[in-house]
């Protein structure tokens, strides 16, 4: 099959990130064609004088549409498009000259119908931005690729960075109406249907995660929320691995209550790994000062995801309360 490329780009209010992201698509090195599918979800800072300056360099479309959530709107983009092949990215990703070489080799080499790629930090991002990073993909953290190059059938792409075909969206009708979880959810409903998904390593992107701390905590607790309402949907898909942020924070909590009983032992190893987690950051980023927020950023990682994860634990697993209806900031009607 001759694959046909097109990039799918939700975006809401973020004119600036649109720009710099088009200006990495003309760096691109590569001969395949493509086009881009810009989908503007209900913005009140629109992206079209942006879009229109890239026109006559880059095979483009541009959509507005009332705000309905990033996972209907990229379904939005799909079923416009031209290709047979979608890649999803966020707005506040910048591609790097071999991206879609990368692309194409990997699935040369094996062909799926879904793929994600992982996220990296550039080196012009401010140190927030790189600490935050380092939380989210270090193997040290809740972080991390989501499976590995020995169970890439079982990899579950995030929709930063995400391919799929024309096919797998039509059978799977793309995206639902959860966020965030949605690209786990159709990652897991594509396996049921009989398709494989795999990791591309080569295929990242550089993710900027536009986030205050506020805003990370938000996000991870968020993450955390939407786990057991994604156990109980898909059952078989569950893993003890997603309890340890709620462990790790409950143990932390009783390593403090220890002390107070001249038991330190329980702290001591908790110090040990933070210790651990600044090592490793200092010689990942090469930092000092990015090193002692990713500190911060790891511990705010585990407490917000793990309350998230036993909050929603309770209400949905325990309690069986209606996620839509409990949890209301989690779904786009």
């Amino acid at each position: 099959m001759q694959l046909q490329f097109s990039f799918i780009i939700p975006v809401y209010n973020r004119p600036d990130e649109i720009q710099e992201l088009l200006q990495s698509f003309e760096n691109l090195n590569t001969d395949q064609a493509f086009e881009i599918v810009i989908v503007e979800d209900g913005s009140t800072i629109s992206s079209k004088s942006v879009v229109e300056q890239f026109e006559s360099r880059l095979d483009m479309a541009y959509y507005f549409k009332e705000n309905s959530g990033p996972g209907d709107s990229r379904n939005y983009g799909m079923a416009k498009a031209k290709g047979n092949y979608f890649i999803i990215l966020d707005s506040d990703c910048i591609l790097p000259q071999e991206y879609l070489q990368a692309v194409v080799t990997g699935l040369t080499k094996g062909y799926v119908d879904c793929f994600g790629g992982p996220d990296a930090a550039h080196q012009s991002f401010t140190k927030l931005q790189k600490a935050i990073n380092f939380a989210m993909t270090s193997f040290v953290t809740t972080g991390g690729i989501r499976g590995s190059k020995s169970s890439v059938n079982r990899f579950q792409p995030r929709s930063f960075n995400m391919g799929i075909s024309k096919k797998a969206f039509l059978a799977s009708n793309g995206f639902g109406k959860i966020h965030p979880g949605e690209d786990p959810d159709l990652s897991i409903r594509l396996w049921n249907l009989g398709f494989e998904t795999k990791l591309i390593p080569e295929a990242f992107v550089y993710h900027k995660r536009r986030i205050s701390w506020g805003k990370f905590y938000k996000q991870v607790y968020k993450f955390g929320m939407v786990r057991p309402i994604l156990n109980k949907w898909h059952p078989t898909t569950s893993k003890i691995t997603y309890w340890f942020p709620s462990l790790f924070c409950l143990g932390f909590i009783t390593s403090l209550l220890l002390l107070l009983f001249g038991v330190n032992w329980v702290f001591q190893a908790y110090l040990l790994y933070f210790i651990l987690t600044f090592l490793g950051a200092c010689i990942t980023t090469k930092s000092l000062q990015v090193a002692l927020l990713s500190m911060v950023a790891v511990g705010i990682q585990f407490f917000g995801y793990g309350y998230g994860f036993l909050k929603s634990t309770l209400f949905v697993g325990v309690l069986n309360k209606k996620p839509h209806v409990y949890f209301p900031e989690l779904f786009f009607e």
